[in-house]
């Protein structure tokens, strides 16, 4: 049998890639809703999920953006419930000395999650207090993780500086984002309302506050 060599035309360019999708982006999604300062997340969040609704279910606090500029200049430490989301975070971008954290396979995960009787995920938030306060918090996988982030700081623990909650799921996904929104802590957050999320988007939330876009670098 004698194989075909097959030649699709498609761009190749990274760099090109990028402006299109970026600017498809821009010329088919709704985003007179948001601040502009929230435009390149909006965008970066379309990019990852390729939903160009996902502006109308974006929800956030009102200096979210100033939030961040201020965490990113201490170079505060960007906490994730999973490793995925740590992975998609684009490392060149942000501030020298801002350590991106992930305790999920900490060897010390299994017991805690066992005594509190809840996921592996939400256990390891238990790990990150000592750096926790002003801290960023980018969440992508877990409502359990969400729930008992806002668990802890009712108790009385550190307050992060910003919490990006993206769980996604059937199971308390949209819950726990609403209890992100309905917070009484005064933490500046974004997430997007229903069921949908993902670590895709947790990371695009950090990229679009941390790196903008491509061309505004």
């Amino acid at each position: 049998m004698v194989s075909e060599q097959v030649s699709y035309a498609y761009e190749k360019d990274p760099a090109a890639i990028y402006r299109q999708s970026f600017s498809i982006v821009r010329a088919e999604a709704d985003l007179s809703a948001l601040p502009s300062a929230l435009h390149p997340v909006a965008i970066r969040l379309i990019h990852a999920c390729g939903m160009i609704d996902v502006p109308q279910d974006l929800v956030w606090s009102g200096d979210l953006a100033d939030a961040a500029r201020s965490a990113f200049a201490r170079s505060a430490p960007v906490f994730c419930d999973v490793e995925m989301v740590a992975h998609g975070l684009i490392r060149s971008r942000l501030p020298i000395g801002s350590n991106v954290v992930c305790s999920l396979n900490d060897p010390r995960v299994p017991d805690i999650a066992q005594r509190l009787g809840t996921t592996r995920s939400a256990a390891a938030i238990d790990l990150w207090a000592d750096q926790l306060e002003g801290a960023v918090v980018a969440i992508g996988n877990a409502p359990t993780a969400l729930f008992h982030l806002l668990e802890n700081i009712a108790a009385g623990g550190p307050k992060p500086g910003l919490i990006l909650g993206f769980p996604v799921g059937f199971v308390g996904a949209a819950e726990s984002k609403e209890a992100l929104i309905a917070n009484p802590f005064d933490i500046p957050f974004l997430t997007i309302r229903g069921r949908r999320g993902g670590s895709a988007m947790a990371a695009a939330a950090v990229n679009g506050l941390a790196a903008g876009l491509p061309e505004e670098a």
